[in-house]
């Protein structure tokens, strides 16, 4: 498929995308690789919580090791030089994070909803076993959803009139195709719009449980809710601007002319790489945020440095007892 691009399209990608990619690489993979053993010690502990924040974990490793590819291919203002196959695959893994972490935040918001608002309920809703089948079921959906990247074709050759300049674009193109538009107004509903409302509520919910039990102190409800504001601010700002601007292109581009449509496109850009930086807030914000994780990570460095000695491994091992969770809200059960 032919297009033609506009002056200076690529300009902002070649600066921009390459300093928010390779942030998001230096803090994001060690940081997910260290989740992933912390939620996987929390899952050995008969946790449902670390089989959430493990999928979650690894659905952001597996997009930031995809970053380098989109470094290059921004860095040569939009021209993709590797195979088609792995155009198709990095942008396979990309909207795979975009929509199972949503899935998996809205579950981790579910979860902590059901252990703070109703402690002695649904305790089947709260086991090991159902946190495994949701996951991966979740997985599976999201899988057969984004099995439509892999089928189309991803690369298109650009034609940029005034300076005779070609370029081989990788999945993102002007316009969007008829398919494409439906689809994205299908995926922004499920996808994004029902997690948010889903999270919001039950940490609402969670927020005036925190609010009227007086059996915790102020100070730690003061932390809580700041805790509570910040991932659900960060859901928002991190997902809200992309899928605000993917819903205006396939409102806007059938219908008005190319320099608007244009104009559109380069936001929508823009957008899709600082959604990238949810890779670095979720490992911080669910698990190095609470003492659990911490202790957990800080013995699992001690133990992969050979500083754990053998009589600290028999006082303390590094399957931490403790069941606190993601938002410490262990003292409102």
């Amino acid at each position: 498929m032919n297009i033609t691009c506009t002056d200076e399209q690529h300009d902002l990608d070649h600066y921009l995308f390459p300093i928010v990619y390779i942030f998001v690489i230096i803090v994001s993979i060690p940081a997910n690789i260290g989740s992933l053993c912390v939620s996987f010690l929390q899952a050995k502990k008969e946790n449902e919580l670390g089989i959430y924040l493990f999928s979650l974990s690894l659905s952001d490793l597996l997009y930031a090791l995809t970053l380098p590819f989109w470094i290059h291919y921004t860095w040569n203002q939009d021209n993709w030089t590797f195979s088609p196959a792995l155009c198709k695959g990095c942008a396979f893994f990309m909207y795979m994070n975009f929509y199972s972490s949503t899935a998996f935040l809205t579950c981790i918001a579910v979860d902590r909803y059901l252990a703070v608002v109703y402690p002695l309920k649904f305790f089947f809703l709260r086991t090991r076993r159902f946190a495994f089948m949701v996951s991966l079921s979740i997985w599976v959906v999201e899988t057969i959803f984004n099995a439509a990247i892999l089928w189309e074709e991803e690369i298109f050759t650009e034609y940029c009139g005034t300076n005779k300049s070609t370029f081989t674009l990788c999945y993102d193109r002007y316009p969007l195709e008829n398919w494409q538009i439906w689809f994205n107004f299908f995926r922004t509903c499920t996808g994004y719009a029902i997690p948010l409302v889903i999270m919001m509520v039950c940490n609402l919910k969670v927020y005036q449980a925190v609010q009227y039990n007086q059996a915790t102190e102020n100070s730690e409800k003061k932390r809580i809710i700041q805790l509570l504001v910040t991932i659900t601010l960060t859901f928002v700002l991190c997902f809200t601007p992309f899928h605000v601007m993917l819903l205006l292109r396939s409102i806007l581009e059938p219908r008005v002319d190319e320099k608007y449509g244009k104009q559109t496109y380069k936001i929508y850009r823009i957008t899709g790489a600082l959604t990238s930086l949810n890779c670095v807030a979720d490992p911080i914000l669910y698990c190095f945020v609470t003492e659990t994780g911490r202790s957990d990570m800080w013995n699992i460095l001690k133990f992969c440095t050979g500083k754990l000695n053998k009589s600290q491994r028999q006082r303390k091992s590094i399957f931490s007892m403790s069941t606190k969770d993601t938002v410490e809200l262990d003292t409102l059960e």
